[in-house]
Protein backbone atom coordinates (compact mmCIF):
# COMPACT_ATOMS: atom_id res chain seq x y z
CA UNK A 1 0.00 0.00 0.00
CA UNK A 2 1.36 3.44 -0.88
CA UNK A 3 1.52 6.27 1.63
CA UNK A 4 -1.13 8.15 -0.30
CA UNK A 5 -3.50 5.20 -0.24
CA UNK A 6 -2.93 4.65 3.46
CA UNK A 7 -3.56 8.28 4.22
CA UNK A 8 -6.79 8.24 2.24
CA UNK A 9 -8.13 5.29 4.23
CA UNK A 10 -10.89 6.09 6.70
CA UNK A 11 -9.48 7.57 9.88
CA UNK A 12 -11.73 5.49 12.09
CA UNK A 13 -10.93 1.98 10.83
CA UNK A 14 -8.11 -0.26 9.71
CA UNK A 15 -8.01 -1.55 6.15
CA UNK A 16 -7.38 -5.23 5.43
CA UNK A 17 -3.98 -4.43 3.91
CA UNK A 18 -2.99 -2.48 7.02
CA UNK A 19 -3.95 -5.38 9.29
CA UNK A 20 -1.92 -7.86 7.24
CA UNK A 21 1.06 -5.55 7.18
CA UNK A 22 0.93 -4.84 10.91
CA UNK A 23 0.53 -8.53 11.76
CA UNK A 24 3.56 -9.45 9.64
CA UNK A 25 5.77 -6.67 10.99
CA UNK A 26 4.72 -7.40 14.58
CA UNK A 27 5.53 -11.11 14.09
CA UNK A 28 8.98 -10.18 12.78
CA UNK A 29 9.59 -7.85 15.73
CA UNK A 30 8.46 -10.49 18.23
CA UNK A 31 10.86 -12.97 16.63
CA UNK A 32 13.72 -10.46 16.73
CA UNK A 33 13.35 -10.05 20.50
CA UNK A 34 13.01 -13.80 20.92
CA UNK A 35 16.25 -14.33 18.98
CA UNK A 36 18.07 -12.00 21.37
CA UNK A 37 17.25 -14.49 24.12
CA UNK A 38 17.79 -17.82 22.39
CA UNK A 39 21.20 -18.48 23.94
CA UNK A 40 21.18 -16.70 27.37
CA UNK A 41 18.51 -18.88 29.07
CA UNK A 42 20.43 -21.96 27.89
CA UNK A 43 23.80 -20.80 29.29
CA UNK A 44 23.80 -23.24 32.25
CA UNK A 45 23.18 -26.14 29.85
CA UNK A 46 25.57 -24.85 27.19
CA UNK A 47 28.35 -24.42 29.75
CA UNK A 48 28.32 -28.14 30.50
CA UNK A 49 27.74 -29.18 26.89
CA UNK A 50 30.50 -27.03 25.39
CA UNK A 51 32.92 -27.12 28.32
CA UNK A 52 33.30 -23.34 28.58
CA UNK A 53 32.67 -20.74 31.30
CA UNK A 54 30.08 -18.03 31.59
CA UNK A 55 32.62 -15.42 30.45
CA UNK A 56 33.05 -17.23 27.14
CA UNK A 57 29.29 -17.60 26.81
CA UNK A 58 28.76 -13.92 27.58
CA UNK A 59 31.15 -13.09 24.74
CA UNK A 60 28.52 -14.47 22.33
CA UNK A 61 26.06 -11.78 23.48
CA UNK A 62 28.77 -9.11 23.19
CA UNK A 63 29.57 -10.18 19.62
CA UNK A 64 25.85 -10.08 18.78
CA UNK A 65 25.51 -6.55 20.21
CA UNK A 66 28.65 -5.14 18.59
CA UNK A 67 27.80 -6.47 15.11
CA UNK A 68 24.24 -5.17 15.42
CA UNK A 69 25.44 -1.74 16.59
CA UNK A 70 27.93 -1.39 13.75
CA UNK A 71 25.55 -2.48 10.99
CA UNK A 72 22.15 -1.07 12.03
CA UNK A 73 22.66 2.44 10.65
CA UNK A 74 24.13 1.25 7.30
CA UNK A 75 21.26 -1.22 7.04
CA UNK A 76 18.82 1.69 7.24
CA UNK A 77 20.31 3.15 4.04
CA UNK A 78 20.04 -0.27 2.38
CA UNK A 79 16.34 -0.35 3.33
CA UNK A 80 15.73 2.97 1.60
CA UNK A 81 17.73 1.85 -1.45
CA UNK A 82 16.29 -1.62 -2.19
CA UNK A 83 13.09 -1.69 -0.10
CA UNK A 84 12.07 -2.77 3.41
CA UNK A 85 10.24 -5.95 2.37
CA UNK A 86 13.37 -7.41 0.77
CA UNK A 87 15.59 -6.39 3.68
CA UNK A 88 13.25 -7.66 6.40
CA UNK A 89 12.79 -11.00 4.64
CA UNK A 90 16.55 -11.33 4.16
CA UNK A 91 17.12 -10.47 7.82
CA UNK A 92 14.72 -13.16 8.98
CA UNK A 93 16.36 -15.75 6.71
CA UNK A 94 19.78 -14.69 8.00
CA UNK A 95 18.63 -15.12 11.60
CA UNK A 96 17.25 -18.54 10.72
CA UNK A 97 20.60 -19.55 9.19
CA UNK A 98 22.45 -18.37 12.31
CA UNK A 99 20.56 -20.62 14.73
CA UNK A 100 19.94 -23.63 12.49
CA UNK A 101 23.65 -23.75 11.62
CA UNK A 102 24.59 -23.87 15.30
CA UNK A 103 22.01 -26.57 15.90
CA UNK A 104 23.54 -28.65 13.09
CA UNK A 105 27.27 -28.08 13.63
CA UNK A 106 27.46 -27.13 17.35
CA UNK A 107 30.72 -26.20 19.07
CA UNK A 108 31.77 -22.97 20.77
CA UNK A 109 33.47 -21.47 17.71
CA UNK A 110 30.30 -21.96 15.68
CA UNK A 111 28.29 -20.41 18.52
CA UNK A 112 30.40 -17.24 18.24
CA UNK A 113 29.85 -17.21 14.46
CA UNK A 114 26.12 -17.75 14.98
CA UNK A 115 26.07 -14.79 17.38
CA UNK A 116 27.73 -12.58 14.75
CA UNK A 117 25.32 -13.69 12.00
CA UNK A 118 22.34 -13.17 14.32
CA UNK A 119 23.64 -9.68 15.15
CA UNK A 120 23.69 -8.83 11.45
CA UNK A 121 20.13 -10.13 11.12
CA UNK A 122 19.06 -8.06 14.11
CA UNK A 123 20.33 -4.90 12.42
CA UNK A 124 17.65 -5.20 9.74
CA UNK A 125 14.56 -5.28 11.93
CA UNK A 126 14.10 -1.73 13.20
CA UNK A 127 14.92 0.10 9.93
CA UNK A 128 12.79 -2.26 7.83
CA UNK A 129 9.91 -2.53 10.32
CA UNK A 130 9.48 1.20 10.71
CA UNK A 131 9.88 1.87 6.99
CA UNK A 132 7.11 -0.64 6.24
CA UNK A 133 4.80 0.85 8.86
CA UNK A 134 5.56 4.40 7.77
CA UNK A 135 4.71 3.59 4.16
CA UNK A 136 1.72 1.31 4.70
CA UNK A 137 -0.26 2.58 7.71
CA UNK A 138 -2.55 5.60 7.59
CA UNK A 139 -1.44 8.61 9.61
CA UNK A 140 -4.43 8.58 12.01
CA UNK A 141 -3.47 5.03 13.09
CA UNK A 142 0.32 5.34 13.10
CA UNK A 143 0.68 5.75 16.87
CA UNK A 144 -1.31 2.57 17.53
CA UNK A 145 0.69 0.72 14.87
CA UNK A 146 3.93 1.76 16.55
CA UNK A 147 2.58 0.72 19.96
CA UNK A 148 1.51 -2.74 18.75
CA UNK A 149 4.88 -3.17 17.02
CA UNK A 150 6.75 -2.34 20.25
CA UNK A 151 4.43 -4.51 22.35
CA UNK A 152 5.07 -7.47 20.05
CA UNK A 153 8.79 -7.10 20.72
CA UNK A 154 8.18 -7.08 24.47
CA UNK A 155 6.01 -10.20 24.13
CA UNK A 156 8.62 -12.05 22.09
CA UNK A 157 11.32 -11.30 24.63
CA UNK A 158 9.10 -12.29 27.54
CA UNK A 159 8.17 -15.64 25.96
CA UNK A 160 11.70 -16.61 24.92
CA UNK A 161 13.23 -17.86 28.21
CA UNK A 162 10.34 -20.17 29.14
CA UNK A 163 10.00 -21.41 25.55
CA UNK A 164 13.70 -22.18 25.10
CA UNK A 165 13.99 -23.94 28.46
CA UNK A 166 10.85 -25.99 27.81
CA UNK A 167 12.11 -27.08 24.38
CA UNK A 168 15.56 -27.88 25.79
CA UNK A 169 14.02 -29.95 28.61
CA UNK A 170 11.85 -31.89 26.20
CA UNK A 171 14.11 -32.32 23.17
CA UNK A 172 17.61 -31.11 24.03
CA UNK A 173 19.57 -27.90 23.55
CA UNK A 174 20.32 -28.39 19.84
CA UNK A 175 16.66 -29.05 19.06
CA UNK A 176 15.58 -25.95 21.00
CA UNK A 177 17.97 -23.74 19.00
CA UNK A 178 16.89 -25.45 15.79
CA UNK A 179 13.23 -24.59 16.50
CA UNK A 180 14.18 -20.91 16.98
CA UNK A 181 15.91 -20.97 13.59
CA UNK A 182 13.12 -22.74 11.73
CA UNK A 183 10.57 -20.30 13.14
CA UNK A 184 12.48 -17.47 11.46
CA UNK A 185 12.06 -19.11 8.03
CA UNK A 186 8.30 -19.41 8.62
CA UNK A 187 8.01 -15.73 9.62
CA UNK A 188 10.12 -14.75 6.59
CA UNK A 189 7.65 -16.48 4.27
CA UNK A 190 4.74 -14.73 6.00
CA UNK A 191 6.42 -11.32 5.69
CA UNK A 192 7.14 -11.87 1.99
CA UNK A 193 3.49 -12.76 1.32
CA UNK A 194 1.77 -10.21 3.60
CA UNK A 195 3.87 -7.06 3.08
CA UNK A 196 3.43 -4.81 0.03
CA UNK A 197 5.95 -5.00 -2.76
CA UNK A 198 8.90 -2.65 -2.57
CA UNK A 199 8.64 0.47 -4.68
CA UNK A 200 11.69 1.73 -6.53
CA UNK A 201 12.80 5.11 -5.10
CA UNK A 202 11.78 7.97 -7.34
CA UNK A 203 14.57 9.91 -9.00
CA UNK A 204 14.89 13.53 -7.99
CA UNK A 205 13.10 15.92 -10.33
CA UNK A 206 15.24 18.39 -12.26
CA UNK A 207 15.63 21.60 -10.30
CA UNK A 208 14.26 20.01 -7.11
CA UNK A 209 17.40 20.90 -5.17
CA UNK A 210 19.63 18.65 -3.08
CA UNK A 211 18.12 15.69 -1.23
CA UNK A 212 17.58 16.45 2.49
CA UNK A 213 20.36 15.07 4.68
CA UNK A 214 19.24 12.27 7.00
CA UNK A 215 22.12 13.08 9.35
CA UNK A 216 20.38 16.25 10.45
CA UNK A 217 20.68 17.83 13.91
CA UNK A 218 17.19 16.51 14.70
CA UNK A 219 18.13 12.88 13.89
CA UNK A 220 21.43 13.13 15.75
CA UNK A 221 19.60 14.62 18.73
CA UNK A 222 17.09 11.75 18.68
CA UNK A 223 19.98 9.28 18.61
CA UNK A 224 21.20 10.81 21.86
CA UNK A 225 17.62 10.64 23.13
CA UNK A 226 17.57 6.89 22.45
CA UNK A 227 20.86 6.49 24.32
CA UNK A 228 19.29 8.23 27.32
CA UNK A 229 16.22 5.95 27.16
CA UNK A 230 18.47 2.88 27.20
CA UNK A 231 20.37 4.29 30.19
CA UNK A 232 17.10 5.19 31.94
CA UNK A 233 15.70 1.68 31.90
CA UNK A 234 18.95 -0.29 31.76
CA UNK A 235 19.55 -0.21 35.50
CA UNK A 236 16.02 -1.31 36.35
CA UNK A 237 15.97 -4.11 33.79
CA UNK A 238 19.38 -5.49 34.69
CA UNK A 239 19.90 -4.75 38.38
CA UNK A 240 16.54 -4.08 40.01
CA UNK A 241 16.37 -7.47 41.74
CA UNK A 242 19.92 -7.31 43.12
CA UNK A 243 19.47 -3.68 44.16
CA UNK A 244 16.19 -4.29 46.01
CA UNK A 245 17.57 -7.33 47.84
CA UNK A 246 20.78 -5.56 48.91
CA UNK A 247 19.44 -2.03 49.40
CA UNK A 248 15.86 -2.49 50.60
CA UNK A 249 16.18 -5.90 52.21
CA UNK A 250 13.44 -7.41 50.05
CA UNK A 251 13.23 -11.14 49.58
CA UNK A 252 14.28 -12.52 46.23
CA UNK A 253 10.65 -13.39 45.46
CA UNK A 254 9.36 -9.89 46.23
CA UNK A 255 12.23 -8.22 44.37
CA UNK A 256 11.50 -10.39 41.32
CA UNK A 257 7.82 -9.44 41.60
CA UNK A 258 8.83 -5.76 41.53
CA UNK A 259 10.83 -6.25 38.33
CA UNK A 260 7.94 -8.20 36.81
CA UNK A 261 5.59 -5.34 37.73
CA UNK A 262 7.90 -2.88 35.96
CA UNK A 263 8.10 -5.03 32.81
CA UNK A 264 4.36 -5.73 32.69
CA UNK A 265 3.67 -2.06 33.39
CA UNK A 266 5.97 -1.07 30.51
CA UNK A 267 4.13 -3.35 28.09
CA UNK A 268 0.77 -2.02 29.30
CA UNK A 269 1.97 1.56 28.94
CA UNK A 270 3.09 0.90 25.37
CA UNK A 271 -0.41 -0.27 24.43
CA UNK A 272 -2.04 2.72 26.11
CA UNK A 273 0.46 5.10 24.55
CA UNK A 274 -0.54 4.24 20.98
CA UNK A 275 -3.94 5.91 21.20
CA UNK A 276 -2.41 8.85 23.03
CA UNK A 277 0.20 9.29 20.28
CA UNK A 278 -2.52 9.27 17.62
CA UNK A 279 -4.40 12.06 19.41
CA UNK A 280 -1.42 14.16 20.52
CA UNK A 281 0.07 16.96 18.46
CA UNK A 282 3.25 17.52 20.47
CA UNK A 283 4.78 14.11 20.97
CA UNK A 284 7.88 15.52 22.62
CA UNK A 285 5.80 16.91 25.47
CA UNK A 286 4.01 13.55 25.89
CA UNK A 287 7.38 11.79 26.19
CA UNK A 288 8.70 14.48 28.51
CA UNK A 289 5.69 14.23 30.82
CA UNK A 290 5.86 10.44 31.01
CA UNK A 291 9.57 10.27 31.75
CA UNK A 292 9.39 13.13 34.26
CA UNK A 293 6.64 11.36 36.22
CA UNK A 294 8.51 8.03 36.01
CA UNK A 295 11.63 9.80 37.29
CA UNK A 296 9.78 11.14 40.34
CA UNK A 297 8.39 7.70 41.17
CA UNK A 298 11.76 5.98 40.71
CA UNK A 299 13.35 8.62 42.95
CA UNK A 300 10.91 7.64 45.71
CA UNK A 301 12.04 4.02 45.40
CA UNK A 302 15.67 5.13 45.65
CA UNK A 303 15.34 7.43 48.65
CA UNK A 304 12.39 6.35 50.81
CA UNK A 305 12.20 3.39 53.22
CA UNK A 306 9.20 1.68 51.66
CA UNK A 307 7.48 -1.64 52.36
CA UNK A 308 7.92 -4.28 49.69
CA UNK A 309 4.38 -4.08 48.35
CA UNK A 310 4.77 -0.31 47.88
CA UNK A 311 7.97 -0.86 45.90
CA UNK A 312 6.15 -3.33 43.64
CA UNK A 313 3.32 -0.85 43.06
CA UNK A 314 5.63 2.10 42.42
CA UNK A 315 7.82 0.24 39.95
CA UNK A 316 4.70 -0.97 38.16
CA UNK A 317 3.54 2.65 37.85
CA UNK A 318 6.99 3.73 36.66
CA UNK A 319 6.86 1.04 33.99
CA UNK A 320 3.44 2.21 32.77
CA UNK A 321 4.60 5.83 32.53
CA UNK A 322 7.86 5.03 30.72
CA UNK A 323 6.09 2.63 28.35
CA UNK A 324 3.47 5.27 27.61
CA UNK A 325 6.19 7.39 25.97
CA UNK A 326 7.40 4.83 23.45
CA UNK A 327 4.85 5.34 20.63
CA UNK A 328 5.31 9.12 20.93
CA UNK A 329 9.07 8.54 20.77
CA UNK A 330 8.61 6.74 17.45
CA UNK A 331 6.34 9.50 16.16
CA UNK A 332 9.13 12.00 16.93
CA UNK A 333 11.51 10.03 14.71
CA UNK A 334 8.89 9.75 11.97
CA UNK A 335 8.40 13.52 12.01
CA UNK A 336 12.16 14.14 11.77
CA UNK A 337 12.83 11.62 8.97
CA UNK A 338 13.25 13.19 5.50
CA UNK A 339 10.80 11.88 2.84
CA UNK A 340 11.82 8.48 1.54
CA UNK A 341 14.50 8.02 4.22
CA UNK A 342 12.54 6.48 7.10
CA UNK A 343 14.73 3.36 7.07
CA UNK A 344 17.94 5.34 7.42
CA UNK A 345 16.44 7.60 10.11
CA UNK A 346 15.21 4.73 12.28
CA UNK A 347 18.42 2.79 11.67
CA UNK A 348 20.53 5.69 12.92
CA UNK A 349 18.49 6.54 15.99
CA UNK A 350 18.07 2.86 16.98
CA UNK A 351 21.86 2.66 17.22
CA UNK A 352 21.39 4.76 20.34
CA UNK A 353 19.82 1.71 22.00
CA UNK A 354 22.94 -0.33 21.22
CA UNK A 355 25.22 2.37 22.62
CA UNK A 356 23.19 2.76 25.80
CA UNK A 357 22.89 -1.01 26.11
CA UNK A 358 26.68 -1.31 26.15
CA UNK A 359 27.20 1.44 28.73
CA UNK A 360 24.39 0.71 31.20
CA UNK A 361 25.49 -2.75 32.43
CA UNK A 362 29.00 -1.50 33.18
CA UNK A 363 27.81 1.64 34.93
CA UNK A 364 25.12 0.08 37.09
CA UNK A 365 27.21 -3.03 37.73
CA UNK A 366 30.01 -0.81 39.07
CA UNK A 367 27.54 0.82 41.49
CA UNK A 368 26.51 -2.61 42.79
CA UNK A 369 30.11 -3.75 43.21
CA UNK A 370 30.97 -0.50 44.99
CA UNK A 371 28.28 -1.19 47.61
CA UNK A 372 25.72 1.43 46.50
CA UNK A 373 22.62 -0.61 45.57
CA UNK A 374 20.16 2.24 46.10
CA UNK A 375 22.17 4.35 43.67
CA UNK A 376 20.91 2.09 40.88
CA UNK A 377 17.43 3.62 41.16
CA UNK A 378 18.84 7.05 41.96
CA UNK A 379 20.92 7.13 38.78
CA UNK A 380 18.01 5.66 36.81
CA UNK A 381 15.79 8.50 38.04
CA UNK A 382 18.43 11.05 37.03
CA UNK A 383 18.65 9.60 33.52
CA UNK A 384 14.84 9.62 33.26
CA UNK A 385 14.80 13.31 34.22
CA UNK A 386 17.46 14.11 31.61
CA UNK A 387 15.48 12.09 29.05
CA UNK A 388 12.38 14.15 29.86
CA UNK A 389 14.36 17.35 29.40
CA UNK A 390 15.78 16.12 26.08
CA UNK A 391 12.26 15.36 24.82
CA UNK A 392 10.86 18.72 25.94
CA UNK A 393 13.61 21.04 24.67
CA UNK A 394 12.81 20.77 20.91
CA UNK A 395 9.13 21.48 21.63
CA UNK A 396 9.98 24.44 23.83
CA UNK A 397 12.32 25.86 21.17
CA UNK A 398 9.56 25.53 18.58
CA UNK A 399 7.12 27.43 20.76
Amino acid sequence: MSTATATAAPAAGWTGAERRLLTAVAAAHALSHMHMLVFPPLFPLLRDQLGVGFLELGLVVTVFSVVSALTQAPMGFVVDRIGPRRVLTAGLVTGGIAFTSFAIFGGYAWMILAGAIAGLANATYHPADYALLNGGIGGPRMGRAFSLHTFAGYAGGAAAPALMLALAAGFGVQAAVLCAGLLAFAVAAFVWIACPRDVKPQAAKPGAGPKPRVLSPAILGLTGFFVLIALSIGGTNGFAVASLVAGHGLSLTLASAALTAFLVGSATGVLLGGGLADRAQRHGLVAAGGFAAASAITLCVALLPLPGIAVVALLGASGVLSGLCMPSRDMMVRAAAPPGQAGAAFGIVSTGFNIGGMIAPLMFGWLMDAGHPNAVFLLGAVFMAITALAAALPELRRR
